[in-house]
């Protein structure tokens, strides 16, 4: 009932401008890791790093949203490495910004395809409507006012997607 209430939650606030408030963001991704741990095969491992002198980042967000964006990117990512690998998340602070980077170790994205994934409809899936992306690049860059972007993708080396989000909006 709880999971279904969050998504029912996370497409009310699709449709509307969500309230930002002021969250730790570490906090909320660390919450997304232990959800998704417990629900995801157990061959894939998740590393959290953030800054020792400060495990804490408050940044105006909607935290059902970013959530959503965590999970949809380790989702993939558990995806392109077949059920097995690891998923480093780490998180550091510049003087205007938070930037999340999400590295995994999977079969890696196409050079030439790294814009088009997150176009509505876009999927490399046999199963799927091409959604997540382009919806969590929604979420990032209209409602947060932040980007998103894959950092870099090596074939058959890994993906590293990153999420820079603005201190103050």
């Amino acid at each position: 009932i709880n999971r279904l209430e969050t998504i029912t939650d996370r497409f009310s606030k699709i449709g509307s401008k969500p309230e930002l408030i002021n969250e730790n963001i570490v906090e909320i991704i660390h919450e997304s890791v232990e959800y998704l741990k417990s629900r995801l095969p157990q061959k894939i491992t998740f590393k959290v790093d953030a800054p020792l002198n400060q495990k804490h980042f408050i940044l105006p967000v909607s935290k059902v949203l970013l959530e959503w964006v965590i999970e949809n990117i380790c989702k993939n990512a558990v995806d392109s490495m077949k059920g097995k690998g690891k998923i480093d998340i780490q998180i550091n602070e510049q003087l205007e910004k938070v930037i999340i980077n999400i590295t995994d170790n999977g079969s890696g994205i196409d050079r030439g395809m790294t814009q088009s994934i997150f176009k509505p409809g876009f999927t490399s899936k046999k199963r799927g409507w091409g959604l997540g992306l382009s919806l969590s690049k929604r979420i990032v860059e209209e409602y947060h006012k932040g980007r998103i972007f894959v950092m870099q993708s090596v074939k058959n080396i890994g993906t590293t997607f990153t999420i820079e989000l603005p201190k103050d909006q």
